[in-house]
């Protein structure tokens, strides 16, 4: 099946999950510093871009679909910086504050074009707040079709067995990209991406394809869902579903920084989808998208026309 344009901006995709700010400060490194062995950063630009869920957010958007952001920040600073970078972007959002809470900011220095160090700055968010968050997505959920859950481990999907369950009851195709060891509360959904290192924290390690495709069955039937789709760096992508298997073969190209490459992997499957395509139909196309992105620098995304040259 192929897209059009006018197609895919019929694509409604509801994004939840934790969000962050990813700020980049660049210098120029001529020393080390006399107090201790580390180079001295002269930091020469800085640079902010939407992280986590709201990156994928703006992957679907940038494709040319539709997409709203339901998530939970802080009343901080880096939270009002956030909003403003996703409003810019075409992208509804529905951010819940929380006063005790600091908003995800990932800090990367970067000297002589490689990255020296990354700070993490942030904290769990309110129960109170998150309860609010299920009422809001129960509201703006109709509207949308396809809903996507962006789960980086930072406590925004507290109540994503329930919100399943309102996706599920109305017919909604429900992507998930998945964290941690415990696929469990993934349970009704139609298909979880996760990375290599990802699945073998749920199944454990795999001796070879034959074991692979055995315990990613398994897996798909206890969890009762459509789909596992594998990403696996070079190897490309392995899709799991009830007619077997589908493998694509990643795209030969200068890897330059895979940072997000998840991200645009899951928002092209959701945007496709929301346009009415197949798991199978979306996925060679979402591994385009994520040959396309490992050749840029840092969180980035792929547009229509990039997509379809």
């Amino acid at each position: 099946m192929t897209i059009t344009k006018e197609q895919l901006a019929t694509a409604r995709v509801l994004v939840v999950g934790d969000v962050m700010l990813d700020r980049y400060w660049y210098g120029a490194v001529d020393r080390i510093s006399p107090e201790a062995p580390v180079p001295v950063v002269r930091v020469t630009r800085e640079e902010e871009r939407a992280g986590g869920a709201a990156n994928v957010a703006y992957n679907a958007v940038s494709l040319g679909a539709h997409a709203s952001l339901l998530t939970v920040v802080g009343d901080d600073d880096a939270s009002h910086h956030l909003e403003a970078l996703v409003a810019k972007t075409g992208i509804d959002t529905h951010f819940g504050r929380d006063a005790d809470l600091k908003t995800t900011v990932k800090l990367r220095v970067i000297g002589r074009q490689q990255q020296l160090i990354r700070l993490d700055f942030e904290n769990t968010p309110n129960h109170e707040i998150l309860a609010g968050q299920t009422a809001t997505f129960e509201s703006i959920l109709p509207a949308h079709n396809a809903v996507l859950f962006s789960d980086y481990g930072k406590g925004g999907l507290a109540h994503v067995i329930d919100m399943i369950a309102r996706a599920r009851a109305l017919g909604k195709p429900i992507l998930i990209d998945p964290k941690g060891s415990d696929y469990a509360r993934y349970q009704n959904a139609t298909v979880i991406t996760p990375n290599r290192a990802e699945l073998q924290q749920v199944i454990g390690h795999w001796s070879d394809e034959t074991d692979l495709r055995t315990k990613a069955h398994n897996l798909r039937q206890q969890l009762n869902l459509e789909a596992v789709l594998l990403t696996r760096s070079e190897e490309g992508m392995t899709l799991f579903d009830a007619a077997g298997e589908l493998h694509v073969s990643a795209q030969a190209r200068e890897v330059f920084d895979v940072t997000g490459a998840g991200d645009t992997v899951i928002a092209t499957m959701a945007a496709l989808v929301g346009a009415g395509m197949s798991l199978r139909e979306a996925m060679p196309l979402a591994n385009r998208a994520g040959g396309i992105v490992v050749g840029k620098f840092g969180t980035a995304t792929v547009s229509f026309e990039e997509l379809f040259a």
